[in-house]
């Protein structure tokens, strides 16, 4: 029988609400003597993990068939031949919360055989849910949304990310955001992928792109930004954007930022 993904969609929103209120507490008066490395500029704490155990416990409940790949599980090694799999990320924006930046998210995605059927981001600061189901429409607190009806770049507001390991793409990197920056009007860098999905998905932004990303980051809100009418890509302009490490998720000005990411990517100059 098909999934009423609407519910379910409703119902992981609120599951999202009841972490968020977790998250929230914890971020007053964290001690950063709690932070741990589990690589090169990666951080965890009991935060990230115990927001995750309690995402999976019930996310569980809602659709026992199903399994799950998050950030926080040290066994992770991708799907599975199960037809369900939720994708977590408990907080995306660690470095954000560890240091006091009130800018951070919770990101849960359900794929159905490899695809995003629903989307949940629930950024904790501004106690905004933005959702979506597949074929739905996109929502932030029960309003419908869509993305920016802008269509020049000059009028454009861009998002990105900074790498913070795999640095050798830097140079390349930097000279997107060169141009990018000097023909809109501006970059900014919130720190959180799921944020800046989501703020594109609301209009906020008309575009945001990075490199380096896992699927936690970038599932839930590439399905809000699709249902909300917008783009997104990988930056050789393919669909692979869950598992392929790249992004690009923009409004109509999509072609024209991707003109520039290729024009300077390695690889893809002659795309």
């Amino acid at each position: 029988m098909a999934l009423d993904l609407e519910k379910l969609c409703l119902q992981t929103v609120e599951v999202c609400r009841e972490v968020a209120a977790f998250l929230r507490k914890e971020s007053q008066g964290f001690d950063k003597s709690n932070i741990e490395h589990k690589g090169l500029n990666d951080l965890v704490s009991y935060v990230d993990r115990e927001a995750e155990k309690k995402l999976v416990a019930q996310l569980s409940d809602l659709l026992p068939e199903s399994e799950f790949l998050t950030e926080e599980d040290p066994n992770r090694h991708g799907l599975t031949d199960k037809k369900y799999h939720w994708v977590i990320d408990p907080l995306d924006g660690t470095t954000n919360f560890m240091h006091g930046i009130p800018v951070f998210a919770i990101s849960v995605a359900l794929l159905e055989d490899g695809e995003s059927v629903v989307g949940v981001v629930y950024e904790v600061n501004r106690d905004e849910a933005f959702y979506a189901w597949k074929g739905g429409g996109a929502y932030c607190n029960k309003k419908s949304i869509q993305v920016s009806p802008v269509q020049e770049m000059s009028e454009s507001l861009l998002a990105t990310g900074f790498p913070y390991r795999h640095f050798d793409k830097v140079p390349s990197y930097l000279d997107i955001i060169k141009e990018l920056m000097m023909g809109s009007h501006g970059l900014r860098r919130m720190g959180s992928a799921a944020v800046d999905l989501s703020y594109v998905a609301i209009g906020r932004f008309e575009a945001f792109f990075e490199y380096n990303l896992k699927p936690w980051d970038v599932a839930a809100g590439a399905l809000i930004v699709k249902e909300a009418g917008g783009v997104v890509s990988t930056f050789n302009g393919g669909t692979d954007f869950i598992f392929g490490q790249e992004i690009l998720a923009a409004c109509s000005i999509h072609p024209s930022v991707l003109e520039v990411v290729q024009k300077h990517w390695p690889g893809l100059q002659n795309t």
